[in-house]
């Protein structure tokens, strides 16, 4: 059953209806019983669903007639930041200027690391001075070499807060994963690995570590009942300032490092 529900939900991409700017998904759905609509916030596509009997044209009349509702719904959302110099990133909740340094010269003595975070002083009359990630290398090179770097970070500072929270609570992780992942912040299977989305490193330094603390529960809870709050609440006594964050601002994590069509 599972099987045929993944072939009946292919997805068909790359279809673009007037110009909205923005990718068009058609999915057909055994259990869809009429058309629907909806923007994804995370991936910022339009997304529509319909029943196997369905043709292309039928989904394309159905954007058309709802054109202005999904054209609300892409402009609401925030402007997309791409991985490129001069850009302000946040880490672990603090705004960052990202600075691509370019190749090393010819004949340095040593190697810069891809990746430095550099703590920058200002003259003068310059009203705040933020820390610098300064990105070395050829310059069609540096958003992917970021990205890794922040991925990188995100899996060491993940791996001390579930070794933290784990040993609270008595348990272990089969393995940890750091994944672009759009539809949740983290995951965790039947077999004990856990997974995350490496956009946590962009987040205060307590929500990663209050979902840290809410997958490690799962080894022990595989649900979302009493039982498994109370875990939580042992282990990450604030957790309900760190959901009500992710609610308000995890969205915005997702505009960052996007590349733009």
């Amino acid at each position: 059953m599972r099987k045929s529900r993944r072939k009946a939900s292919a997805t068909l991409k790359g279809r673009h209806i007037g110009d909205l700017g923005a990718r068009v998904e058609v999915r057909r759905h055994p259990g869809a019983r009429r058309l629907t609509l909806r923007v994804s916030r995370t991936r910022r596509t339009v997304i529509v669903t319909l029943p196997v009997q369905c043709d292309l044209d039928e989904a394309g009349s159905f954007i058309t007639r709802n054109i202005d509702w999904v054209r609300a719904r892409l402009d609401s959302l925030p402007d997309l930041v791409p991985f490129s110099d001069g850009v302000f990133i946040p880490l672990r909740g603090e705004a960052h200027r990202v600075v691509f340094t370019g190749p090393s010269p010819r004949g340095a003595p040593a190697q810069r690391a891809p990746v430095e975070r550099v703590e920058t002083t200002g003259s003068h009359p310059e009203p705040r001075v933020y820390p610098e990630l300064r990105v070395a290398g050829h310059k069609e090179h540096a958003p992917r070499r970021l990205k890794d770097w922040l991925t990188k970070e995100a899996h060491r500072h993940i791996d001390q807060r579930v070794t933290f929270h784990a040993k609270r609570l008595g348990v272990s992780a089969k393995r940890i994963a750091v994944r672009d992942q759009t539809s949740r912040w983290g995951s965790c299977s039947t077999t004990g690995v856990l997974s995350f989305s490496w956009r946590l490193i962009m987040a205060p330094p307590e929500i990663l570590d209050y979902v840290a603390a809410h997958e490690v529960a799962h080894l022990v809870e595989m649900n979302h009942g009493p039982r498994f709050w109370a875990l939580v609440a042992k282990t990450m006594p604030k957790l309900d300032d760190a959901k009500r964050w992710l609610q308000i601002y995890g969205m915005d994590l997702h505009r960052y490092g996007v590349a733009l069509d």
